[in-house]
């Protein structure tokens, strides 16, 4: 049986079961390949995990933001949480190169999937929180994913926020650009790319053409800014 001593090393935290992370590292395409029982994926995981995620999250807001009502702490919360978000803590810790999948999704390219490693994430999140309880579970969130804020509350309206600092300043007109498809027809995935001019500013990708329009905003949004940043220390 595996312990994960990298990954645990990795997110902070060391199981006294770790039968618990793998159970979370579990895609459904593994559990289905190989003929695991009911159950043995990581979705019940992920369901528990998203809930303490939610629960952490909404505490953190409602006491670091008594200024905003619920509908402002509710449109924070979702850019902290978003798929996106929780796809690049992933990515981060290196948790796609732990989740069992199985060949077919292997080959396709499953473990860059924004929605597995977000999905895998929160299952860690469920295991963490399994074995410790809430404690260490509210530790890894505020720790890794509760962080950077003034950024992450841009994600949703990155298109328009990008506009906006483009048409201030002397860039050049902003479109963008598809560059590829990938996956099954059923489960495709989408890449674009972000312009100023004929300068590449931030590539995207997501399960439509929109979401990842969106990220690449999002991308080309924080370069300019540290950009214009940079400049006003010099």
């Amino acid at each position: 049986m595996e312990n994960f001593l990298d990954l645990q090393e990795k997110i902070g935290y060391t199981f006294k079961d770790p039968v618990l992370l793998r159970h979370a590292l579990i895609h459904s395409s593994y559990a289905n390949e190989h003929g695991m029982p009911k159950f043995s994926d990581n979705e019940r995981y992920e369901f528990l995990g998203d809930s303490v995620l939610e629960l952490v999250s909404s505490d953190f807001l409602f006491h670091n933001y008594p200024d905003q009502n619920e509908g402002q702490m509710s449109k924070l919360r979702a850019s902290l949480v978003c798929e996106m978000a929780l796809a690049d803590v992933a990515n981060e810790l290196s948790i796609g190169r732990f989740v069992f999948l199985s060949n077919g999704e292997e080959k396709t390219g499953g473990r860059e999937l924004k929605s597995i490693l977000s999905d895998a994430l929160e299952s860690v999140i469920g295991a963490i929180y399994l074995d410790g309880g809430l404690a260490p579970a509210d530790a890894f969130i505020r720790k890794n994913i509760l962080t950077d804020i003034e950024n992450r509350t841009l994600f949703y309206d990155a298109k328009t926020v990008l506009q906006e600092l483009v048409q201030a300043g002397s860039y050049g007109p902003l479109h963008y650009e598809e560059t590829k498809e990938t996956g099954p027809e059923h489960r495709k995935t989408f890449f674009m790319q972000a312009f100023v001019g004929d300068r590449l500013i931030g590539e995207g990708s997501g399960a439509t053409k929109k979401a990842a329009e969106q990220e690449a905003a999002y991308r080309g949004l924080l370069l300019l800014r540290k950009e214009e940043d940079a400049k006003k220390i010099r």
